[in-house]
């Protein structure tokens, strides 16, 4: 079983304010709540992800290396994250509109372990929760 999920968020900010955020992978992942720690490399497109799953059968941190494969500064970027028990890909496409920008998120979840689909199926909608909020503080600590 896959999950998907795909979220809008509408912001009054500029679409290059909310690229600022959504390029940069160590906020991306600071954002969402299972990873507990992540290393970005120096080229800026890799990082390795350290989550903290409440799954039965995983009972060691989870170590995701993570990719950004399409960077279209400043309006799109996709990434992939692989690891012994799941496949993830997110995409981020910032479209402008009047007085502010939208940021459309799509999240796919392959799990190659019992209750890692089952697990993002009940929390993605909670960690898109969590990004937009990360968003919205970003924007307010810079305003």
């Amino acid at each position: 079983m896959t999950v998907r999920v795909k979220r809008t968020f509408e912001f009054d900010a500029p679409g290059e304010r909310v690229w600022e955020f959504i390029a940069d992978p160590a906020k991306r992942a600071g954002a969402i709540s299972v990873v507990d720690r992540f290393d970005v490399a120096d080229d800026g497109r890799h990082a390795t992800w350290y989550l903290e799953l409440p799954i039965p059968l995983v009972r060691s941190t989870v170590t995701v290396e993570t990719e950004d494969i399409e960077v279209d500064e400043p309006t799109h970027v996709k990434f992939v994250g692989k690891s012994r028990v799941m496949r993830v890909t997110g995409e981020h496409t910032i479209e402008e509109r009047d007085g502010g920008s939208r940021l459309v998120n799509e999240f796919t979840v392959d799990g190659r372990l019992p209750g890692v689909e089952a697990f993002f199926e009940r929390n993605l909608d909670r960690e898109l929760d969590n990004l937009e909020a990360a968003l919205r503080r970003e924007f307010e600590a810079t305003a």
